[in-house]
């Protein structure tokens, strides 16, 4: 296994780019975007550079700061504001073990992921970060951890909670769990951009 900060292979292709291109057009310096995404900005310039992929929960939050979408991190460009969004499979878009597809229109405060979690992947990550987080569970089972308490949830069970608190999420089964996933901006800097009023400092 490659050391940390030895070269690994982009398997999102294209996002490493797009990542320095749209923290340098909002104005912000490698420092600051990483100190508002809770990373160190040698990790952020590595995820810059394609050397480290990032996960699924980095990408909403870099999407977030950005006042973005992770599906237009990714490069995927739905039709702006299109209400309709069709079903389908889980086409190769992966961060880190999950997989998702978007579930909702792009460029929006609220934002939808249809997200398939395997069993092992990304289950032992506290996430901690602005904004509201609701999710429903599809197929199989879901472990939920929300602060010091820890909840199974079954298929047509649902979670609604403010993601400052610290939340852990992961597959029960071998299998893997499916669920639908929201998230908000409303709370975040990053939603302020999104609404038209400017990028504010934390």
């Amino acid at each position: 296994m490659n050391p940390p900060d030895e070269g690994v292979p982009d398997e999102l292709p294209g996002v490493a780019p797009r990542l320095r291109d749209l923290r340098r057009s909002r104005g912000l310096t490698l420092e600051t975007a990483a100190q508002r995404a809770g990373l160190s900005p040698a990790h952020l310039s590595r995820l810059e550079t394609g050397r480290r992929q990032p996960s699924l929960p980095m990408l909403l939050g870099l999407a977030r700061i950005y006042g973005t979408t992770v599906s237009e991190l990714l490069g995927e460009q739905p039709p702006e504001r299109d209400a309709i969004i069709r079903g389908g499979g889980f086409e190769g878009a992966e961060a880190d073990g999950w997989m998702y597809r978007q579930a909702g229109g792009s460029g929006r405060a609220m934002q939808a992921l249809r997200v398939r979690v395997p069993y092992g992947a990304q289950g032992d990550l506290v996430r901690v970060h602005p904004g509201e987080e609701w999710l429903y569970v599809l197929e199989g089972r879901l472990r939920v951890g929300l602060g010091d308490t820890v909840h199974d949830l079954e298929p047509g069970d649902s979670a609604h909670f403010d993601s400052l608190t610290p939340h852990r999420i992961a597959a029960v089964d071998r299998c893997g769990a499916e669920l639908l996933f929201v998230h908000s901006l409303l709370q975040s800097p990053a939603a302020e951009l999104c609404l038209g009023s400017g990028l504010h400092p934390r």
